[in-house]
């Protein structure tokens, strides 16, 4: 991506991110979301705290994301003492624009955000206009987390159903291993007709640990752009 379309984009996750940021109350228990938008949500989260006292507790949803919000003096907590969430914020690789299903994981912290968005009483996604697809899959690869042990065989199985998988590599050319210390296979299934049908097939494989298909689970997106930041709300049918 060239620097000044990758500096525009960047200005539209933040302008999504602090508008996230705003909506947050005293008192209120946080999902952190992992990945570049959710960075700029716990800077200005941050910031809240710092200049109004801002009360708040976070679980964050990976190691990497811990580790920023510590720096940031952001306070966090965990499931043993908080069961229920108000919010979680995060990012998305791909949203579909008529139902808010979403494709996450391409930051590796899947399972994690999964179990944490899951536990929430909403979910706001923050992003930047070029994840809005009419259907998922047209442009990102579904990760799927897969127990290490055994990962040959859950790829042949997932190769069955048509996913194409892959597995993911990291820095080291070694394979990608998450924070649960799994391996993500990253399935490209093109455009999706039938997003559910895919994510019942997954469910259903032996060795899968969780998918990146989020389907049903976002509440509203906050959607940066060249005209500001919309908000697209999920059809309460």
């Amino acid at each position: 991506m060239p620097m000044d379309q990758l500096n525009q984009t960047n200005q539209w996750k933040k302008a999504a991110a602090e508008e996230a940021a705003a909506l947050i109350k005293n008192g209120m228990v946080l999902g952190l979301g992992t990945g570049s938008t959710s960075a700029f949500f716990l800077v200005a989260l941050s910031r809240r705290i710092a200049e109004e006292g801002l009360r708040i507790s976070g679980i964050p949803t990976s190691e990497e994301t811990a580790a920023q919000a510590r720096r940031l003096s952001i306070p966090l907590t965990t499931f043993s003492e908080h069961m229920e969430i108000d919010l979680t914020v995060d990012g998305a690789d791909e949203v579909e624009a008529d139902t808010l299903f979403l494709i996450k994981g391409h930051g590796g912290a899947l399972l994690h955000e999964k179990i944490v968005s899951t536990s929430s009483k909403h979910m706001t996604v923050i992003a930047d206009e070029s994840k809005l697809v009419s259907k998922l899959g047209s442009h990102v690869s579904v990760p799927v987390e897969v127990v290490s042990f055994g990962w040959e065989a859950t790829e042949q199985k997932l190769r069955k159903i048509g996913a194409n998988p892959s597995l993911r590599a990291g820095k080291d050319k070694k394979p990608f291993v998450t924070d649960g210390g799994n391996y993500i296979l990253d399935c490209a299934f093109g455009a999706m007709e039938k997003p559910k049908d895919v994510a019942h097939h997954l469910d259903h494989i032996v060795g899968v640990v969780e998918h990146g298909l989020f389907l049903g689970i976002a509440s509203q997106i906050l959607m940066g752009g060249p005209d500001g930041v919309k908000i697209l709300q999920r059809s309460q049918k």
